[in-house]
C-alpha cells in the first residue's frame, strides 16, 4: 500500500528505494543530476559527463530489468514521426551544418522519454521519481525565493538565475517553476490526510516558493502563465465566493510585491525594444512559414537565416531564436513539424484524460487524479509562456510528456490487475 509513502515516511521510502532494480537507481540519478546539476555547482565533481553516464546506465540497466516491459503509447509513434520530420528538414535546410549540429538537443530527450516510461513503471517508482523532481525543482525555488526575498523584492534586469545548464537564465527558471508548481499543489492537497502538519508545511511551501521565484525573475510570460495555474488550480472547477476571494487576494498579493520596474514592463509591453525584437521575429517567422510551408527553413536555422534576409530588421548584434515555440517549430520543420507538435501537445492533455478515466476504478484514484491534474497545469504554463520564449527543446514538455505516459502505463496495468483479481460470477456464484 501507498499510505507510507503518501505521509512521506522516508525511512520506508529508502527502504523500497534500496530493493529496487539498479535501472531505477540510474534513471533516478539521471533526474538528479539534471535538475540539480551538482557537477556545476561544485566544479571539482565535473570530470565527468554525468547525465550520459547516468542515461548509458540506465539503458544498460533496463535490459537486465525482468519488470519492465515495453510500453506502447500512440505518443510513441508521434514523437518518433517528429524526429523523422526534424532529419528531413535537415536534409532540406538553407544551413544543413547547423541542423545536424543540434540534432541532439531532439534525440536526447527521445531517449530520456522512453527510458522513464519504461523503467518507471509501478506506483511506488512514480513516486520516488516524482518526489525526486519536485525536490530538485525545490532546490531552485528556495534558492529563488531567498535570493528575491533578501534583495527586499526588487527589480534587476536579470531576474533570477539558476545553475548552468537548462534553468540558468530567468525565463527558463521560470518555466520550470511553473512546470513543477502545479504537481506539488496538487500532491500537497492530496496527501494532506496522511500528513503531519509540519510536513504538510513543508510540501506547501513548494509551491509557494515557486511561485515567488516566478516573480522575482521578470518573466513576463510566467508570471502571465503563474496566473492562469492559478485560476486552474484553485479557481477552475470549484467555482464560489471562497475561491474567487482567494484567487483575488493572490493576485493581488502578486501585483503588490511585484517591483515598480516590472510592473512598468507589463505597461511598456510591444514598445521596448526587447519586445519590437520579438514582434519583428515573430512577423519574420511567420514570412518564413509561408514561404517554406512544408518543411521550414531548417532545423534550428532560424538564427542564420533571419541574420541573412532579414539583417534591415536587427535591433541587436545578432539575430536571436524567434522567442516562440510554434514558431520555432514552424520555421524548424514547416507545416509537417508544426501540425505533429500540436498533436504531441494534444496527445499530454488526451494521456492525462485517460488517466483520470482509469482512476475511477483503482483504489489509490485520488494520486492518479491529483497527479495527472498537476501534468496539465504544467503544460498550461509551458504553453502560455513559451509564447515568449524559445524553449521547444529544453526539458519542459518532453519530460512532461514522459510523467504522462508513464503514469497512464501504471493506471493501465493496475486496471488489468483489478480485472484479472475480481470475481467471475458463474451461474449466479461469485468464483475468484
Amino acid at each position: 500500500m501507498m499510505e507510507e509513502f503518501y505521509a512521506l515516511k522516508f525511512k520506508a521510502m529508502w527502504k523500497y528505494f534500496r530493493k529496487e532494480h539498479f535501472s531505477f537507481w540510474m534513471i533516478c540519478g539521471y533526474l538528479f543530476i539534471e535538475y540539480v546539476r551538482p557537477q556545476s555547482i561544485i566544479p571539482a565533481l565535473n570530470f565527468l559527463p554525468w547525465a550520459q553516464v547516468f542515461l548509458l546506465l540506465s539503458l544498460l540497466g533496463w535490459m537486465s530489468d525482468r519488470s519492465a516491459k515495453w510500453v506502447r503509447d500512440p505518443t510513441n509513434k508521434w514523437l518518433l514521426i517528429f524526429f523523422g520530420v526534424i532529419i528531413a528538414s535537415g536534409f532540406n535546410a538553407y544551413f544543413p551544418d547547423t541542423s545536424w549540429s543540434h540534432l541532439k538537443d531532439y534525440y536526447g530527450w527521445l531517449l530520456i522519454y522512453f527510458l522513464i516510461i519504461n523503467i518507471v513503471n509501478t506506483p511506488k517508482r512514480f513516486f520516488i521519481f516524482i518526489a525526486i523532481f519536485l525536490l530538485a525543482s525545490f532546490k531552485l525555488s528556495s534558492h529563488g525565493a531567498r535570493t528575491w526575498t533578501m534583495r527586499g523584492f526588487g527589480f534587476t534586469s536579470w531576474g533570477l538565475m539558476g545553475p548552468p545548464g537548462f534553468f540558468q537564465n530567468s525565463g527558463e527558471l521560470a518555466i520550470q517553476m511553473l512546470m513543477f508548481s502545479p504537481v506539488a499543489y496538487e500532491l500537497a492537497i492530496f496527501m494532506k490526510p496522511w500528513l503531519t502538519r509540519s510536513r504538510y508545511w513543508l510540501m506547501m511551501a513548494l509551491p509557494v516558493t515557486g511561485a515567488m521565484t516566478v516573480i522575482g525573475a521578470s518573466s513576463r510570460g510566467g508570471q502571465i502563465g503563474l496566473l492562469v495555474q492559478l485560476y486552474q488550480s484553485v479557481l477552475k472547477g470549484r467555482l464560489s465566493l471562497k475561491s474567487i476571494i482567494l484567487v483575488g487576494m493572490l493576485g493581488w498579493l502578486i501585483w503588490f510585491v511585484m517591483p515598480e520596474e516590472q510592473k512598468l514592463r507589463f505597461t511598456n509591453i510591444g514598445t521596448d525594444r526587447t519586445s519590437e525584437q520579438r514582434l519583428l521575429y515573430w512577423r519574420h517567422g511567420i514570412d518564413m512559414i509561408k514561404e517554406h510551408p512544408v518543411l521550414g527553413v531548417g532545423y534550428f536555422n532560424f538564427a542564420p537565416y533571419y541574420q541573412r534576409y532579414f539583417s534591415g530588421d536587427m535591433l541587436y548584434a545578432h539575430a536571436q531564436l524567434p522567442h516562440n515555440i510554434f514558431i520555432q517549430v514552424g520555421t524548424d520543420a514547416g507545416g509537417a513539424g508544426l501540425a505533429v507538435f500540436l498533436i504531441l501537445i494534444y496527445r499530454g492533455f488526451r494521456t492525462n484524460a485517460e488517466t483520470r478515466r482509469l482512476a475511477r476504478d483503482l483504489p489509490e484514484s485520488g494520486f492518479y487524479l491529483a497527479v495527472a491534474k498537476g501534468l496539465d497545469t504544467a503544460l498550461i504554463g509551458f504553453l502560455i509562456a513559451g509564447q515568449f520564449v524559445t524553449v521547444t527543446y529544453y526539458p519542459f514538455l518532453w519530460i512532461n510528456l514522459a510523467f504522462s505516459v508513464a503514469l497512464v502505463n501504471i493506471a493501465r496495468r493496475q486496471t488489468s490487475l483489478s480485472s484479472e483479481k475480481a470475481p467471475v460470477v458463474v451461474g449466479g456464484a461469485a468464483t475468484a
